[in-house]
């Protein structure tokens, strides 16, 4: 997880697509154009369960557009693992709002 961020914050499309599970993983992801936009503040990991060869991560990630307030991604990842490696999956948002 923690290497997913780094290559996010820095823009590594290629790294990131390569952790990504064959299942969900898109065919294209272009991170250079999001660091343009904005860049990435700090990751803190909440929880972390692992079941043999499933693993739930949840995070909160904290990004700062150019032209506007900081944000928070709050997410719950589902990774799984084969052959040795551990790929992600997908993930559930939590809604962010505040009333």
């Amino acid at each position: 997880m923690r290497s997913r961020y780094s290559a996010y914050a820095l823009g590594l499309s290629g790294y990131v697509l390569s952790t990504w599970h064959a299942s969900t993983r898109p065919a294209h992801l272009d991170l250079q154009n999001e660091l343009k936009q904005g860049k990435w503040l700090g990751l803190q990991v909440l929880k972390h369960l692992e079941d043999s060869d499933t693993a739930t991560v949840e995070f909160v990630a904290r990004y700062k557009p150019k032209s506007a307030a900081a944000s928070r991604l709050h997410e719950r990842s589902r990774f799984v693992k084969e052959e040795g490696c551990w790929w992600y999956v997908d993930g559930d948002l939590f809604d962010e709002r505040r009333p």
